[in-house]
């Protein structure tokens, strides 16, 4: 049998991972290093402590989305 090489229990015959670590994978070449720094700074924490954290990240994130679509001042 052959496993997902990332989750090491869904089986796979054509590929080397499974749908769901596929994606992840697929992440992993589109963000880089964000991804790392998102999986550290939320995971590494208790349940409620990490939806918190998703919170203000998305906060955060939609702040400088908005500073970004200010336009520039002279």
């Amino acid at each position: 049998m052959f496993y997902c090489t990332l989750c090491e229990k869904e089986v796979c015959y054509v590929s080397k991972f499974c749908d769901k670590c596929r994606k992840i994978k697929h992440y992993l070449n589109l963000y880089e290093g964000r991804v790392y720094e998102v999986l550290d700074n939320v995971l590494s924490r208790t349940h409620t402590k990490q939806d918190n954290k998703i919170q203000q990240e998305i906060k955060e994130e939609i702040e400088v989305k908005k500073q970004n679509l200010q336009p520039l001042k002279k």
